[in-house]
């Protein structure tokens, strides 16, 4: 019940309607009056929500339709915040931290008194005649005219690139020739047909591409066509519009049929031709499931182009019976940006004034290579005074100020097409993103915890965790080219995201029209026409302290972020129904601006990571009963106050290694992941209920004794002991990270959870691989510091059924240092087919400190597509074979990515030449010519 979405469309509708079903269930009988209200005002929500669900996709709604959607948007949070209000009013002083449901269950004494019972009945009876208010007066002020107005369509601004003359365009003749080649490239080209997916974000010119090589090659092909399919497609007309281009039919005469009956028409038709056809602008895998249809793959030389601002429709086309290639559009470059700028400005860059020399190249920065961006903002420079105020009003809002110019409407209808294409959920989930200030890098994980805790999302079938989904949803964002992928892990999976300056400034005006977020700090923006703030974002420059405007109502607030560093926090008393709390890298945050925190009774995210002032949480922090998530690293806390184990909904804890934690850890039964815990810094108490954490997916253990580093003790080896049994008992365990704890990582665990899927061992040096580890059957991921690798520790990893992921470091530093014999000697560790890994994908092998001893046979890690190698010229080199360097990566038959790293230290440069020279030769032999990065 609690999960119910909130969403940019309907608001808090669906939770408010959650909430109103709880207080008409059968516990509540005893209220008849009451619980009639509350049918009828469910009705009437019910009803609502259905409308607004079906306005949201409309892309441009009448002016007295948008009131009545922000009117009732509006009126959903402040219900919702009524009856939490209510409710915890009932429970106060209650010390059970329940959800809503429970909470009512809870209640069922105290709602039997009088005075409770007429409380509830005044507050529905109340929000029911706000509903009715609001209903009565859009029916009094909406003109419903019975006949129909005449509108001035807009014309596609993509269907106008196709009628530019190519000397009008800008930097196309280089992507343009790579298209070409990638279609007519090959000996066979006239003997096999060839496919080319064009994909990239709205606005970045795939259209005005397509028609240009398009042009070029039609005249080598009777048969052709170029349509445009569009968000919702007429599949009809789609096949009777190729019909009638291949065949050169009049549109009119051709017969309509059914869809099937055309695919089989234009297949029949095309099956002995060659044939040129350009498939603009596709939006789902399903149409083009449909589309291709009508195109016989056995017809040699023929060509598609497809063109898509998603990914998963341009991998797609390419697929199977089809075998073509994708090419990804990229951004102008600076000088053509600089050419299409100024030509459309000055007729040239050199006629620009000096004095707006400096805020056009900042402006250019902005529009970072979108043409369509370019196009649209120099037609709104056109139109305003050539002086520098005018032009850095609109270098500081470019987005407010394409909103308020029709000059530009062409460029806000293509970032509209796909804002309304999203589902609901995703709507929400990237107007979320207005939220961070410009040129941010956005943590994927702190997004998605965001749309977790404001209940954007929740848990779809298929998908185990909320979290699962989210990840879905981020990904799906990346799709369809809304947001621009950060960093990415060794398995290539993205960590973080960046916005495009135009999209970014493109949902902050819909965040702001629709009272989505409100931003205060930002320059050249206003706040907005809405006093009530549903989410708070502070952005503060250096210049001054940044105070909230005194107009702004922050009792309904549901997140609030801080950015900047000279921002006056405000008291937390003030944010009542906080759900996101976002303290991190907040450098004037101290003790006492927490003090209030035990209000925000439904807080269910803090995080004051890397502050640095905050010595202490107060002890009422354990009054959050609805904190799922609590982020303390890189903070000054070494100690938690005892009331965290009344947290009972803490999913997750996060703290810096040398933290105490309070005994009582056992009542925190839905904590699934637990970073850093200090083994020898924590209590035997505590350590001993650690086995009755049977939740906890993800552990992170430091070994390390930050109170008597330089010596082992028995109370430690009791600790020791304490935590590996434990561990065995941690049935539901899928992630296990120890730090500095070489001797644990020696010892027997097994056995170890079954369910265990990651192990990563860091700044704990071992000498092999420990025999325990051929227990974990489940392992998907192993990270392993070994002082050498013997043959024995392949056997031992190749046989895990199914690990996708290897990095091993090889550090033999420590082991010479203490040794008193001679090193042994270096052999050669042979990787063969009968080695095992039937599974793996990704092998990290890194032996900068050792010599490159690896080398790969026939049959070695049949399914390895991403390797990554580092060693010392200088060390491999010693062993004095010609063929030190030769590592045999010929034998790894699904290699596509080579990474490698040459140290090239004390070793000479012939040395270090022949080492690359080697790699280089081993790649180009390959017969998948996998990619090369290489480095020294």
């Amino acid at each position: 019940m609690e999960a119910a979405l909130v969403s940019a469309a309907t608001g808090a509708l669906k939770p408010v309607l959650a909430k109103l079903g709880a207080l008409a269930g059968d516990e509540y009988k005893r209220f008849k009056g009451v619980r009639d209200d509350i049918k009828s005002l469910t009705r009437e929500l019910t009803a609502m929500d259905a409308f607004l669900l079906k306005m949201s996709e409309e892309e441009d709604p009448d002016v007295q339709d948008k009131v009545w959607m922000n009117e009732v948007r509006e009126l959903s949070y402040d219900m919702e915040d009524s009856i939490d209000d209510f409710m915890q009013s009932v429970n106060d002083g209650d010390t059970k931290p329940d959800g809503f449901l429970e909470k009512m269950k809870n209640s069922l004494g105290k709602l039997g008194k009088m005075k409770a019972r007429r409380r509830i009945g005044n507050e529905i009876e109340d929000l029911k005649k706000q509903i009715i208010e609001v209903a009565e007066r859009n029916a009094r002020y909406k003109a419903r005219e019975a006949f129909s107005k005449a509108k001035n369509a807009t014309v596609d601004p993509r269907a106008l690139a196709i009628f530019k003359h190519a000397s009008e365009l800008v930097g196309i003749d280089e992507p343009k020739a790579e298209v070409i080649k990638l279609l007519t490239q090959g000996e066979s080209t006239h003997e096999q047909m060839k496919l080319v997916s064009i994909v990239g974000s709205g606005g970045m010119g795939k259209t005005t591409l397509a028609n240009q090589v398009y042009q070029d090659l039609k005249g080598e092909f009777k048969c052709r066509a170029f349509l445009s399919v569009s968000r919702n497609p007429d599949m009809m007309n789609i096949m009777r519009t190729i019909f009638c281009e291949v065949s050169g039919k009049d549109y009119a005469n051709t017969e309509a049929g059914s869809i099937q009956q055309l695919i089989s028409k234009i297949a029949d038709f095309l099956a002995d031709k060659r044939y040129f056809v350009v498939i603009d602008d596709i939006w789902d895998v399903d149409t083009w499931h449909v589309i291709k249809l009508a195109f016989p793959v056995t017809s040699s030389g023929s060509i598609i182009i497809t063109t898509t601002r998603i990914n998963e429709v341009a991998e797609s086309c390419r697929s199977t019976p089809f075998s073509g290639d994708i090419y990804c559009i990229r951004p102008l470059k600076m000088v053509h940006s600089r050419h299409l700028f100024y030509t459309r400005l000055f007729n040239s860059e050199e006629n620009c004034p000096s004095y707006l020399k400096t805020v056009s190249e900042h402006i250019l920065k902005k529009c970072a290579g979108l043409p369509l961006a370019i196009i649209a903002i120099s037609g709104l420079l056109a139109n305003i005074e050539r002086t520098e105020g005018p032009w850095k009003q609109v270098e500081d809002s470019i987005g407010r100020a394409l909103e308020r110019n029709p000059s530009v409407e062409g460029m806000m209808k293509i970032l509209s097409l796909s804002y309304f294409e999203l589902p609901a959920h995703l709507k929400s989930c990237l107007l979320c993103l207005s939220i961070f200030p410009e040129d941010s890098v956005i943590k994927k994980k702190v997004l998605i915890n965001r749309w977790i805790a404001e209940r954007l999302i929740h848990t779809e079938s298929g998908y185990s965790t909320s979290y699962e989904f989210g990840e879905r949803c981020f990904n799906e964002l990346i799709n369809r080219s809304l947001i621009q992928p950060g960093e990415t892990d060794i398995r290539g999976i993205v960590k973080s995201c960046r916005l495009h300056d135009t999209i970014l400034d493109f949902i902050i005006s819909r965040s702001i029209e629709e009272n989505f977020v409100t931003l205060v700090g930002v320059p050249s923006l206003s706040i907005g026409t809405h006093n009530k703030v549903r989410r708070l974002s502070l952005q503060a420059s250096k210049q001054k302290e940044l105070i909230v405007p005194r107009g702004l109502v922050l009792s309904h607030v549901r997140s609030l972020d801080v950015f900047g560093e000279s921002v006056k926090i405000p008291s937390m008393d003030k944010f009542r129904h906080l759900r996101f709390l976002d303290f991190e890298h907040c450098d004037q945050l101290e003790n006492h601006h927490l003090e209030n925190i035990d209000k925000l009774f439904q807080l269910r995210y803090l995080s004051l990571r890397g502050v640095k002032k905050v010595s202490k949480l107060p002890e009422q922090i354990g009054r959050l009963w609805c904190l799922e998530i609590l982020e303390l690293r890189g903070t000054s806390v070494y100690e938690l106050p005892a009331s965290i184990v009344n947290l009972k909904r803490l999913v997750r804890l996060l703290v810096r290694g040398n933290v105490t934690l309070p005994c009582g850890i056992s009542k925190l039964q839905e904590l699934e992941k637990l970073r850093l815990v200090s083994v020898y810094s924590q209590s035997f108490n505590f350590l001993q209920e650690f086995e009755q954490q049977q939740s906890l997916k993800v552990l992170v253990l430091d070994f390390e004794d930050y109170n008597n580093a330089d010596r082992v003790n028995a109370e430690n080896e009791s600790k020791k002991t304490i935590i590996v049994a434990s561990l065995k008992n941690l049935g539901n365990l899928l992630s296990l990270t120890v730090w500095h704890g070489p001797e644990f990582v020696r010892e027997s665990l097994c056995p170890m959870p079954l369910s265990l899927q990651k192990l990563k061992v860091r700044g704990s040096i071992i000498p092999h691989v420990p025999n325990w580890v051929s227990s974990l059957v489940n392992l998907l991921d192993i990270r392993l510091q070994l002082a050498g690798v013997e043959q024995k520790d392949f056997y031992i990893l190749g046989g895990l059924p199914v690990l996708r992921c290897l990095i091993l470091r090889i550090d033999g530093r420590e082991i010479r240092n203490t040794s008193l014999t001679e090193e042994p000697e270096v052999t050669r560790v042979i990787v063969c087919g009968e080695v095992g890994f039937p599974c793996l994908r990704i092998f990290n092998y890194n032996s900068e400190y050792a010599v490159m001893n690896l080398t790969f046979a026939a049959g070695a890690m049949p399914k390895v597509d991403d390797l990554r190698i580092q060693f010392h010229a200088a060390e491999t080199g010693s062993l004095g074979t010609s063929g030190d360097f030769d590592l045999g990566i010929e034998n790894l038959s699904s290699l596509v990515k080579i990474r490698c790293y040459v140290w090239g230290y004390g070793a000479d440069s012939s040395t270090v030449e022949a080492a690359k020279a080697a790699i280089r030769e081993a790649a180009n032999a390959h017969p998948n010519r996998p990619t090369l990065d290489l480095d020294w």
